[in-house]
């Protein structure tokens, strides 16, 4: 099973038929679109995967936020108690997949602050609430756990540093994920190293993208890479990020369900 996640960066409807033809041409079970929006594009691109016959998922923030959204080419059970206590549930979405063995998917868009009182504390709230909603997660959606998305937090170790940019509970976060927690990093566990997912005004490059998962799914970790042409043809202003598990899964045929030429394109 492949799944890859990317940020849409709020897509506008020229740019959401662009990003529509980049999914479509993919062979991905599942997609994690982080950065949705309640504007025209991304309204376009979930209604086309809908009318393709595409599993899709998204929860509703408030009014005004930007979100996260799951596609997928097969059928997904929503698992809504995993995300109901976050401070954000809409910037979360979480659901099964049915395969053997079973994966979780849960999917995150977490707030960006500049220092703000308002935007800092938004960001922290949601931040610790995620980490609650993950200790208290059943074991059985914890051992078949596929955590990932736009975490807009890097590690401590981040190459560059930015000292003094991130704060030391965006760090925790990330000490929480593989410390208490004990999740992986896919793409460090394979790679022995950092990958940059997004790039400032600047040019300074930052990993904010991530795919974590349970240690119980190492085993069946085949490969994780970062794919940067969706940055570098303008789909979007992120890398997106892949990874491949070694699990049963009833493969659809793709050809018969493209959400390019479901409907109409306008």
């Amino acid at each position: 099973m492949l799944i890859t996640t990317v940020n849409i960066q709020a897509a506008a409807l020229p740019r959401a038929v662009a990003l529509l033809q980049w999914l479509d041409g993919r062979e991905d079970h599942v997609f994690v679109l982080t950065e949705t929006s309640a504007g025209d594009g991304t309204g376009h691109l979930l209604t086309r995967c809908q009318e393709a016959g595409w599993s899709v998922l998204t929860n509703v923030g408030a009014a005004g936020d930007r979100g996260c959204a799951i596609v997928s080419r097969l059928p997904l059970t929503p698992l809504p108690d995993l995300t109901g206590s976050l401070s954000l549930p809409g910037r979360a979405v979480a659901c099964s997949v049915k395969t053997d063995p079973e994966v979780t998917v849960y999917g995150i868009y977490v707030p960006s602050s500049d220092r703000s009182a308002d935007k800092v504390g938004k960001k922290r709230e949601f931040l610790n609430s995620l980490v609650t909603s993950l200790k208290d997660m059943p074991s059985k959606q914890r051992d078949g756990l596929v955590l990932c998305g736009d975490y807009n937090v890097i590690t401590r170790d981040h190459d560059p540093a930015y000292r003094g940019t991130f704060l030391s509970w965006e760090y925790g976060f990330m000490d929480a994920l593989t410390g208490d927690l004990g999740l992986v990093d896919a793409y460090r566990h394979l790679h022995a190293q950092q990958e940059h997912s997004w790039h400032g005004r600047s040019g300074n490059p930052y990993c904010f993208d991530y795919i974590h998962l349970s240690p119980k799914l190492l085993p069946r970790l085949m490969a994780c890479t970062y794919d940067h042409r969706p940055r570098t043809d303008l789909l979007t202003d992120h890398a997106a990020v892949s990874a491949q598990f070694d699990v049963r899964v009833d493969h659809l045929p793709y050809e018969a369900s493209s959400p390019v030429t479901a409907g109409t394109l306008f």
